[in-house]
């Protein structure tokens, strides 16, 4: 079978960070043709400003030289867009005259400058701020005139006016608006960066109206609606961009504001595909390069037939360096649109935070004048945390930000554009050995997009460098008990079979030779979890010696005959209490000597806890008495809770399933919650309802009932394999990484893995119950 054709409309970032992705994927499944506008190679256009200021050169900020298109036998035609889409054909046509055919077509048209429909605006001297061409109309007009006016006190804005002041000229920035970059930063922000900008030369013209261009032969100046004026040599429109849908529009595809895609990233038209700042998604239009990153991530999946979750959309934050200024901010800034805020305005040391909050939740972040929280507080405000977070005040200094770093978990990102975290940075530090920052963009690409995250990058490469090659830190051991970490605990039992947890300890050198209440439940799972027959059990007795048993449910259903066993059993041996709680029916204060007989009585399965945690899954009403259930989440419940009969958990959890969005089981709070939707079934993994409320996050959807409960029995045995003995699910998410989990989900020979191993753990647990059923096997469900 021949290689497929895929071509690429666009020559960006987006477009052709998606090509890196499928050739990683795929390197030889497509035959790839991409049409560019401009007569260069890809390069990196938020460091336009460098060029502009005249120290770079364009083979400074190329990402993808002409070599790397060759290497990777990649057909490019520079200068020669594409004007023609024949959907039906599948051809596409360049302006050169140049046809391409395609199996797969992808859209990455990027955007157009936004050029204000002002009298004049057509005269010489009036440019936009876009690309390498616009670059040299300024660097031209720099040597002949002195008196510039940029038009819009947004980032490029300012980015462009910060160039011309570089250039020697004298610079005013016009804005509509009463503060700069008023998406970026409040007004105090705005403020404190305007003055800054005030003392490198540059002068504000704000809440100014444009009416019109002055000049005859060339540009004068500016007129504004208030009659006075404005005198300049050269004026800059920055005033924003527009997606550029005009080829697509024309070819039948889709369009509002932007292409229409959805969450693969799949336009109305069959293999025909958007992504980047042409793409609107679920009514969103992005212009920052880390959601166009993601986008071409999903879009990679998708082309190379990998299962995906989908493009869920971006929480929008940017982390800049504003002419030498360090600025972050994210989620929701305006006052207006919280319900408190949280503000340190540190005149003295010119820097400036603020956190903004709703419903006790941290929703949206500024920072001036230092950016090193950032990472953190984009973390608080993805996971929507309590505001409670914002209590663990670190102090000032290099300590307290040596302390932070060396807190940071390696799954955490640091570069969002590119998705290198923690752990891949120092990795490379200490095996390439690394000294420089240069040393690591060039290695990681880590701050070789938008460079706002230099400042983290440093801090790390400095923290790694002075830990030396131990790191910083320190091994965490179950208990004082012995010496061993969770995980060489695990490597220890998988490696050796031992028959009972006093031979585990014996072999292994503990200190105390019958453990303590820390590492005795924690040996019993990790024997029980990895050797799979043995015969420890962490069941004990409640502190007046009872036990408790909890009858087997399916879904949370019970029907009249069960309930009456129940009570019959109650009354017959004398069981004192019995409790609705927990998704679950617990009876308690059964005595040792009548348990047995009890469990035998009740002639269901109960709920085994034997070397850890039993599952138990309940469900809404379903589909008979909820009118707006659009899914069966009795039948999924049940189902799911039969795969996963007699497996033990590494903590107690909580697995719910509702017939519609309305998640009338909790589902959002649950440590899975499997919801009915249109389109077949959401799951969502993570949640708490307990002392510290976590909302699941998005683990997948799924159109059929098969896919999603394997993929659910999937998520739980990789919690059984790879979280630590009491580790919450979302303990686990956190330190494991929910990005670096899905790919090993959807995985295919992975995903085989985990339920090849979930049947055989399954099956042995069933048949070790049935064959060897002691009073003490029957207990207490923690």
């Amino acid at each position: 079978m021949g290689k497929q054709k895929l071509v690429l409309i666009g020559n960006g970032m987006a477009g052709v960070r998606c090509i890196e992705e499928i050739i990683k994927q795929e390197p030889d499944a497509f035959e790839i043709t991409i049409f560019g506008g401009e007569p260069h190679p890809n390069y990196n256009r938020i460091m336009l400003s460098k060029v502009l200021q005249g120290d770079t050169q364009i083979k400074d900020i190329t990402i993808n030289d002409w070599q790397w298109y060759k290497d990777n036998g990649i057909t490019l035609y520079t200068g020669d867009p594409v004007v023609q889409i024949h959907t039906g054909e599948r051809v596409v046509t360049s302006s050169k005259g140049v046809t391409a055919r395609y199996d797969k077509l992808i859209l990455a048209t990027g955007s157009l400058p936004f050029m204000l429909p002002l009298p004049g605006a057509d005269l010489p001297g009036v440019t936009a701020f876009r690309d390498i061409n616009d670059c040299n109309t300024m660097l031209e007009a720099s040597r002949k005139y002195k008196k510039a006016i940029v038009i819009g006190g947004g980032l490029l804005g300012i980015e462009a006016a910060r160039g011309l002041l570089n250039l020697g000229m004298e610079v005013d920035v016009v804005h509509i608006y009463h503060h700069i970059m008023e998406r970026q930063l409040d007004a105090d922000a705005a403020e404190m960066l305007k003055k800054d900008l005030e003392k490198q030369g540059m002068k504000f013209l704000l809440g100014k109206h444009t009416e019109k261009i002055l000049g005859k032969k060339r540009v004068e100046g500016l007129q504004f609606k208030d009659g006075t004026k404005a005198l300049a040599d050269l004026i800059v429109i920055a005033v924003g961009v527009r997606p550029n849908i005009k080829l697509a529009a024309e070819s039948g595809i889709e369009v509002n504001r932007a292409i229409v895609v959805n969450d693969r990233m799949e336009t109305n038209i069959p293999n025909v595909y958007a992504v980047g700042e042409c793409a609107e998604h679920r009514g969103m239009v992005y212009g920052l390069v880390a959601p166009l990153y993601e986008q071409g991530k999903v879009l990679a999946k998708t082309i190379c037939g990998t299962e995906t979750e989908g493009y869920q959309g971006s929480i929008l934050y940017s982390q800049l360096k504003v002419s030498g200024v360090e600025v972050f901010s994210a989620g929701e800034i305006r006052d207006s649109e919280v319900e408190a805020t949280f503000k340190i305005h540190d005149g003295i040391r010119n820097k400036y935070k603020k956190v903004t909050v709703r419903d006790n939740r941290v929703v949206g972040a500024v920072l001036f004048g230092d950016s090193s929280e950032g990472n953190k507080l984009l973390g608080y405000i993805k996971q929507g945390a309590d505001v409670s977070v914002l209590d663990q005040q670190a102090g000032g200094g290099a300590d307290a930000e040596d302390e932070a770093i060396c807190a940071m978990s390696d799954k955490e990102t640091v570069c969002s554009c590119n998705g290198v975290t923690k752990g891949a940075i120092v990795s490379a530090i200490r095996g390439d050995k690394l000294e420089t920052f240069e040393e690591v963009r060039e290695c990681t690409r880590a701050s070789s997009s938008c460079g706002g995250c230099k400042p983290l990058v440093s801090a790390i490469l400095r923290v790694t460098l002075a830990s030396g090659e131990e790191g910083e830190v320190e091994k965490k051991t179950i208990c004082a008990c012995a010496d061993y970490s969770h995980d060489e605990l695990k490597e220890a039992i998988g490696r050796q079979r031992f028959g009972t947890a006093e031979e585990a300890r014996r072999l292994l050198g503990w200190k105390e030779e019958a453990g303590c209440s820390a590492c005795r439940p924690v040996m019993s799972y990790y024997l029980g979890a990895l050797n799979g027959d043995s015969d420890q059990f962490a069941v004990a007795p409640f502190a007046d010696g009872t036990y408790s048993i909890v009858p087997r449910l399916h879904g949370g259903l019970a029907k009249a005959a069960q309930l009456r066993q129940i009570a019959s059993v109650m009354d017959k041996y004398e069981v004192p209490q019995a409790k609705l709680g927990h998704d679950r029916l617990e009876l308690f204060g059964i005595s040792d000597d009548k348990l047995a007989e009890a469990v035998s009585e009740l002639a269901m399965p109960v709920a085994l806890a034997s070397y850890g945690h039993p599952v138990t899954v309940t469900s809404c009403e379903g589909m008979k008495y909820d009118p707006l259930a659009l899914r069966d989440s009795i039948g999924m419940a049940i189902a799911l809770e039969r795969r996963l009969e007699g497996l033990q958990m590494p903590a107690p959890l909580t697995i719910a399933v509702s017939g519609s969005p309305l998640h009338r089981a909790g589902t959002l709070a649950k440590d899975i919650g499997i919801v009915g939707v249109p389109g077949g079934w959401e799951i969502y993994v993570g949640g708490n309802a307990g002392r510290s409320l976590r909302q699941a996050q998005l683990l997948s959807i799924e159109t059929m009932d098969r896919a999603a409960l394997e993929l659910a029995a999937a998520f739980l045995q990789a919690y059984r394999e790879l979280a630590y003995y009491g580790e919450t699910t979302w303990d686990w998410i956190d330190r494991a990484g929910l990005v670096a989990l899905r790919e090993r989900l959807f995985n295919r020979a992975e995903r085989a893995g985990f339920m090849e191993r979930l049947d055989s753990d399954r099956e042995i647990s069933l048949s070790r119950s049935i064959q060897r059923r002691p009073a003490a096997a029957w207990g207490r469900v923690n």
